[in-house]
């Protein structure tokens, strides 16, 4: 049976409690029992606390486009609820996007074979014994941003929108909870104006949701801070909005999605490093001391990495891990409730498996303990020579070191491998039996496992320097062959022979990945994109140093001529 993560098991001993007090004792001569109160409804904050940890449903209803698969996911069933369900979350984001299905006009109506299909999907969800928040979702900037020019006609559309929604949902358990807007946003306006926007928006919203009847009258409301920012003039704004409702049963959310350059890898922050683990505290903290120190629960409505937009792969394995690991450590530490983003990347909705197990493994450990990580989860062995002994530094978090495995077996400490002050160095003779005389590439998986939490695994790579080719492209694209030789692309630097930044994001050298370049191991190419080169300055020459995890560089030079690109190797 899963455990349930400590603030859950408090909210639920609350429920109990109350259940308690009002059972009556039974006698053979007892007058007939009065029908039984039901139990006290949870406060906000047990509420929220209940809530943990949930998973959002992205890019099925909140979709644009005709249905809820018109973004590729396939159509929502009571089996794939279920198998969510089993995976231990106890809430689930019902993302909704209602502009397609509403009226732009007149009264605003909600199309009702829509309304009747997200009905349907929250009903199975409740079935499931879900807590389930549904919002307006993408309306934010379909429509809703036209505020500032279009007032009068944007909020009419707004508050025609939460009372259809409140009215449908009325009787619907208290397990069911409204989130206003989601990433609020005002076209054209500073942020000042558009938390006086949003202000007007949460006064709306809390005034329909409370007079529609019902259990409207006490359901958690979640309230945003404009973008759901973290920033603390916004935080600020939000929680005078919240203080002047007045209202106990309001939850405020923030949606986190990483320290930017590290969560799409661009300006050299390929790591998770000190300054990146700082801001993710920061963060929090900052919630913490606004809202729920004050009294207010704080749902982290959506929390990943924004280079996911892209693809699992712009930030390494094993950094990417040690994020996930260490923001699900401080959400509890900070009193959290988090809410998985998930487009549809991570959980299979047809498989009903997890893409990435690794991932979630981190994920789902963080619900409950501290996992042990290291400074890097690969061990690169320059292929053709003698191993030499490799050390990594160990983050115990906490935890104590409990050995070393490989394949099922525990590797002998001493001769394998040493431990020393944190720092774990595996044996060149160990490295030289697992590499073999075998090819490229990665010969094995070890595991650092620790006292607690999810194992470590160390990749033994079998490596040696990659070696670029000639090429002729043009401005639409160039594809630089790449014979990789076991390696992996960290990042790309773009210079002028001045040494100024080329290409985008000219204020570093260091550009983005899946945006500026993109390494593709198995074809033996790294794309230089259009949009690279549509800000590269044309007759120039550019300098690329493609940087590899193994700590090999790769010297490359482009020369632009109008539309035509040349590629040549140092």
């Amino acid at each position: 049976m899963r455990r349930k993560p400590i603030r859950l098991i408090a909210a639920l001993i609350a429920v109990a409690a109350a259940a308690a007090a009002a059972l009556t004792v039974r006698t053979a001569f007892a007058e007939p029992e009065a029908p039984q109160a039901e139990p006290a409804q949870l406060t906000a904050a047990e509420t929220v606390a209940a809530m943990q940890p949930g998973w959002n449903l992205g890019n099925s209803l909140d979709a644009v486009g005709e249905d809820e698969t018109a973004w590729g996911n396939p159509r929502i069933t009571p089996e794939l609820l279920d198998a969510v369900r089993a995976q231990g979350f106890n809430s689930i984001r019902i993302p909704v996007t209602w502009s397609a299905h509403q009226a732009e006009s007149g009264d605003y109506a909600i199309d009702a074979d829509y309304m009747a299909r997200v009905q349907e999907v929250v009903d199975l969800a409740l079935d499931d014994g879900f807590y389930v928040l549904i919002n307006i979702h993408h309306d934010s900037w379909q429509w809703v941003n036209q505020m500032p020019t279009q007032h009068d006609q944007v909020l009419a559309r707004y508050n025609a929108a939460w009372t259809q929604i409140a009215a449908a949902f009325a009787d619907a358990p208290e397990r069911l909870v409204f989130e206003n807007l989601n990433e609020p946003q005002f076209a054209d306006v500073s942020e000042e104006e558009g938390d006086v926007l949003l202000d007007e928006l949460n006064d709306s919203f809390h005034q329909i949701v409370r007079g529609s009847g019902g259990r409207n009258a006490d359901r958690l409301l979640v309230i945003p801070t404009l973008h759901t920012s973290s920033d603390q003039a916004r935080l600020d704004a939000t929680a005078k909005s919240i203080a002047d409702l007045d209202d106990p049963m309001i939850a405020a959310t923030v949606h986190y999605y990483g320290f930017w350059p590290f969560s799409v890898n661009v300006a050299g922050y390929t790591t998770f490093d000190d300054e990146v683990k700082a801001d993710l505290e920061a963060v929090f903290d900052r919630v913490k001391a606004t809202f729920t120190d004050k009294g207010v629960p704080v749902i982290l409505g959506e929390w990943g990495l924004l280079g996911f937009d892209k693809h699992v792969g712009v930030v390494e394995q094993g950094e990417k891990l040690k994020f996930f690991e260490h923001l699900g450590y401080y959400a509890e530490q900070t009193g959290l409730t988090t809410m998985w983003w998930d487009n549809g990347q991570h959980f299979d909705r047809e498989a009903f498996t997890w893409q990435d197990p690794d991932l979630f493994a981190h994920v789902e450990s963080a619900w409950e303990t501290r996992s042990g990580t290291a400074a890097s989860d690969l061990v690169y062995v320059p292929a053709g020579a003698a191993p030499a002994a490799h050390t990594v530094a160990l983050n115990e978090n906490g935890l104590a070191f409990a050995g070393l495995w490989h394949d099922g077996t525990e590797l002998a400490a001493g001769a394998d491998y040493t431990v020393d002050g944190g720092a774990l160095t595996l044996s060149a003779d160990l490295l030289g039996r697992l590499v073999g005389d075998g090819g490229l590439g990665e010969r094995a998986v070890l595991e650092a496992r620790f006292s607690g939490g999810v194992p470590w695994k160390l990749h033994v790579i079998s490596s040696q320097a990659p070696v670029a080719q000639d090429a002729d492209g043009t401005t639409a694209g160039l594809a630089v062959p790449v014979q990789f030789n076991g390696d992996q692309l960290a990042t790309m630097e773009a210079v002028y022979p001045d040494g100024t930044p080329a290409g985008p994001q000219n204020w570093t050298a260091y550009k983005e990945f899946a945006v500026a370049f993109e390494p593709d191991a198995e074809a033996g190419t790294i794309a230089l994109t259009e949009a690279f080169f549509a800000e590269v300055n044309d007759n120039s020459t550019v300098k690329l140093t493609f940087h590899f995890w193994s700590g090999a560089t790769l010297e490359y030079t482009l020369e632009r001529s109008g539309s035509s690109v040349t590629g040549s190797a140092a």
